[in-house]
This record gives C-alpha cells, structure tokens and sequence, in this order.
C-alpha cells in the first residue's frame, strides 16, 4: 500500500511541476492574466487539475515565481562551484536572471492590483535573490574580478530596469545589454 501512495505522490509532483512550467510559458506569451484554459492545454491537464492544485490566480502567479525564486536562488552555489571563474558564475547567473525576469511579464499590474495573494512577492525576491547574487559578488571581489562598490541589490536594480522589453527592445536585446553591463564591472587587470 505505501507504494501506491509514493506513486501517487510521485505523479501529483510531475503534474505540479508540468502546470508551473506551462504556465510560466504562457505568462511570457499572455502576461499573467491569460485563460486558465490556455495553461491546462499547454499542460496536458483539465481545467480542473490546476483550480485543485491553485484555488486562485494569486495561487498559480506565485507558486509560478516561487518556484523560478528558488531555483534562480540555487543556481548561485552550483554555478559557482562548477564554473571557472566566479565571474563566469555570476554571469550565467545573470543570463537566469533575466530568463527570470521576462516571465513576470504583467506581474507589475499584479502586484498593485490589492491581492492579498500577491502582495509577498516582491520581499521574496528580495530576501532570497538578493543574498544569492551578494554570494556570486563577494566571490568575483575575493578573485579580484569585481569593480569595488557593486552591491547586488543596485545590480539587480540595474539589470531590471535593462530587462523592460518593448516593441523595438526584445529579450536578445536585453541579454545584450545585460552582459555589457556585467563587462563594465569587470575589475580591469
């Protein structure tokens, strides 16, 4: 019997994770007021399943950036432990970023709209993807690979503003100026 239940289990994590992703798409496409329809179609999953899993929108748009949180967050130790330079590390980390960043297309209307569901987000990136890019900073500023006086919150800050797209400035632009950036603090040898 417990086997069943691990089973179980192990299915209701698949199309938890199958859900999140398909609407992470979908609010890239759409922004976050899309059809639930169109995130259970790209899904594989009835209307139905997501209402189950996330009662409300709210439910859906922040369990979505929760979870793209968390994994941006764990990216910084294993970028840093598998890549050849911290500066490399932080630099991948910043191409997340901004992968990040595009799929919160409307999530700014989101945010001033008076949900109550929504109103945790904004400190949750900031209490977890703060202190991860800090981790990736104080590792190229030990290498001797950083500027001096590169806060991670101003470099988010600075990314951010880099990553609001328009007709005439894409994501491919937005990666392009973000790694400019990123080479202007480079430390000079």
């Amino acid at each position: 019997m417990p086997e069943s239940v691990g089973v179980r289990q192990a299915q209701a994590q698949r199309t938890r994770g199958a859900v999140l992703a398909a609407a992470a798409a979908v609010f890239v496409d759409q922004g976050i007021q899309a059809p639930i329809r169109d995130i259970a179609e790209r899904a594989g999953v009835g209307v139905g399943t997501i209402y189950r899993n996330f009662p409300t929108r709210a439910d859906l748009v922040t369990a979505v950036y929760r979870h793209q949180i968390d994994t941006c967050t764990a990216l910084a130790p294993q970028l840093l432990a598998e890549s050849a330079s911290p500066f490399t590390a932080l630099t991948c980390w910043a191409d997340a970023f901004v992968e990040f960043l595009v799929t919160k297309h409307g999530l700014g209307a989101a945010l001033g709209s008076g949900d109550p569901g929504l109103e945790n987000l904004h400190a949750l990136m900031l209490d977890t993807l703060v202190p991860a890019c800090a981790t990736l900073l104080d590792a190229c500023a030990a290498a001797g690979e950083l500027s001096p006086g590169i806060t991670a919150y101003t470099l988010m800050r600075a990314i951010g503003n880099l990553c609001i797209t328009g007709p005439d400035y894409d994501q491919a632009d937005a990666k392009h100026m973000v790694a400019t950036l990123l080479a202007g603090c480079r430390r000079k040898a």
